[in-house]
C-alpha cells in the first residue's frame, strides 16, 4: 500500500490514542476548533470509560475553559471549573468567581483535569444523568443543571448550542468530527510539557494517493473513513487490496454501500480489547457495531459472549470485548 503525505494528528479514537497536552503561547489564543481537535479522542475515551458524553465532556470544557483560554486553563489546568471540596487533596489554585478567591482544584496537566471531570460526575448528585443514553445530550445538559453543576439558567442551552454548533453529537454516535482548514495548528503545549510531534512516520494520520486520511484505531489498527454512498470496492481500490479482504476484515459483504463516516478497517481487527474489558449496549446497537467500535473481530465478540453474530442485544446488556471468568 502506497502512503504518500503524512498529516498532523488530531484522530478521533472512538477510543484512546496519545493524551496530548495542552496550552497555548503568549499572545496567541485556542480556537474552539483547535480545542476539539486536540480534546475529542480523550472525550471519546471517557465516553467508553464513564459513560459520559463525549459532547457533553467538550462543550463543557470548551464553555468553563473559554477553549482553554481561561486563568484557571492555563495557569491550573483547570478545564472544567470544578472548585475543592473538603475532600480534595490535590493541588490549589485561587480566582475570583462566586466569592472573591474561591478556591478551585489545580492538576499536573490538563489531561488529569478530563479524568477528575469524569470521576466527579460519578458522584450520587449527578446519578440520575447515567439513567439517560449517551446520545441524549439535551438530557444531560439539562440534567446537569438541575443536578447542581451550575448556577447559570442559561447553562443548558449555552452546552446545547456548543454541540449543534460544531455537531459534537456524533461523536457520541462514534463518527469524527474535523474543521477543514481551521484546526491545522494546534496549541503550542504548556511549559515543561513536551511538544507535539511534527509530521513523521510514527504519526497516527496519514494520507493515501487520494487525499483520504488512514488513521489508528489505539495507535495499532488502520482505517479510513467512509463517504456517503460509496461502495466498499472503492475504498479496496485506494489501499490497493482485494475487496474481498477489505470486506472480511469488517463483517461486510464485498457490494456494501457504506454511510458518511462509517469505519472501515484496512487490516484485520484484533482478537480482543486493548483497553475495554466490556461495553454496556445502548438501544439499538448490535454485535457487529460493537465489533467496529472497539476494533474486534466479530466473530471473537460473538464467542466471549456465547452469542450468535446477528442476535439481539438489549440496552444495557454487558458485551464482553475479551475472555472473562464469571
Amino acid at each position: 500500500m502506497r502512503i504518500v503525505n503524512l498529516l498532523m494528528i488530531a484522530a478521533l479514537a472512538v477510543t484512546a490514542f496519545a493524551l496530548p497536552a495542552q496550552g497555548q503561547p503568549p499572545g496567541r489564543t485556542t480556537t474552539p476548533e483547535e480545542y476539539i481537535a486536540l480534546w475529542k479522542e480523550v472525550a471519546t475515551k471517557k465516553m467508553a470509560e464513564h459513560g459520559i458524553p463525549a459532547s457533553i465532556t467538550l462543550a463543557q470544557g470548551l464553555l468553563e475553559s473559554r477553549n482553554g483560554n481561561s486563568v484557571l486553563a492555563t495557569e491550573g489546568n483547570n478545564h472544567f471549573g470544578i472548585k475543592c471540596t473538603p475532600d480534595w487533596t490535590g493541588g490549589k489554585i485561587y480566582h475570583d468567581d462566586d466569592k472573591k478567591d474561591d478556591c478551585f482544584r489545580k492538576y499536573k496537566d490538563a489531561a488529569q483535569s478530563f479524568e477528575d471531570h469524569s470521576k466527579f460526575l460519578q458522584r450520587p448528585r449527578y446519578a440520575s444523568l447515567f439513567e439517560l443514553k449517551p446520545t441524549d445530550y439535551k438530557g444531560w445538559a439539562h440534567g446537569l443543571k438541575k443536578c447542581g453543576y451550575a448556577t447559570d439558567p442559561r447553562y443548558p442551552q449555552k452546552l446545547i448550542d456548543l454541540i449543534e454548533r460544531y455537531e459534537l453529537d456524533k461523536l457520541d454516535r462514534g463518527i469524527d468530527v474535523t474543521y477543514a482548514g481551521k484546526a491545522d495548528k494546534p496549541a503550542a503545549p504548556a511549559p515543561g510539557k513536551p511538544a507535539r510531534k511534527r509530521p513523521s512516520d510514527n504519526d497516527n494520520v496519514v494520507t493515501i494517493g487520494s487525499g483520504r486520511a488512514v488513521e489508528k484505531f489505539e495507535g495499532r489498527i488502520k482505517f479510513v473513513r467512509a463517504k456517503k454512498g460509496e461502495p466498499l470496492r472503492r475504498i479496496a481500490d485506494e489501499v490497493e487490496q482485494m475487496p474481498g479482504l477489505i470486506a472480511g476484515w469488517n463483517d461486510l459483504p464485498k457490494d456494501a454501500v457504506l454511510e458518511e463516516g462509517q469505519v472501515i478497517y484496512i487490516q484485520p481487527k484484533r482478537n480482543k480489547s486493548k483497553t475495554t474489558d466490556f461495553h454496556l449496549a445502548e438501544q439499538g446497537e448490535t454485535l457487529w457495531g460493537i465489533s467496529q467500535r472497539y476494533g474486534v473481530k466479530l466473530k471473537k465478540v460473538a464467542a466471549y459472549n456465547g452469542l450468535g453474530i446477528a442476535d439481539t442485544l438489549k440496552p444495557g446488556q454487558k458485551v464482553w470485548l475479551r475472555k472473562h471468568r464469571d
